[in-house]
């Protein structure tokens, strides 16, 4: 079983859980192949970390043609806090939301 892990992507974890339940269950090959073709912005990443647990899987003699994506897992990665001016001289926060994704081949 091979890992790979993303500690801190810039989107929030709800959009990156779409791209991740869409190559749950996948051959390596058709993970990437759907993934190459997805307009998301999450699709890169995701991509790029199969391709680094099918690289790790290669190294400890494992064929990556036969690995299967067995998870993804997606959390919530803290946020980045910023302020916006508003009315009467208040100010609001806004909070950039970040994600941490780590996938399972198998």
């Amino acid at each position: 079983m091979a890992t790979a892990k993303l500690e801190s992507h810039n989107q929030s974890e709800r959009k990156v859980r779409l791209v991740a339940n869409l190559v749950k269950g996948k051959k390596v090959p058709a993970a990437l192949e759907a993934l190459t073709f997805l307009p998301k912005r999450a699709a890169l990443p995701v991509k790029k970390l199969i391709e680094s647990a099918a690289a790790s899987a290669k190294l400890e003699g494992a064929d990556p043609e036969t690995l299967v994506v067995k998870n993804v897992i997606v959390e919530n990665g803290g946020y980045i806090a910023r302020y916006m001016p508003r009315a009467f001289g208040r100010a609001s926060m806004i909070r950039r939301r970040k994600s941490r994704i780590k996938v399972e081949l198998g």
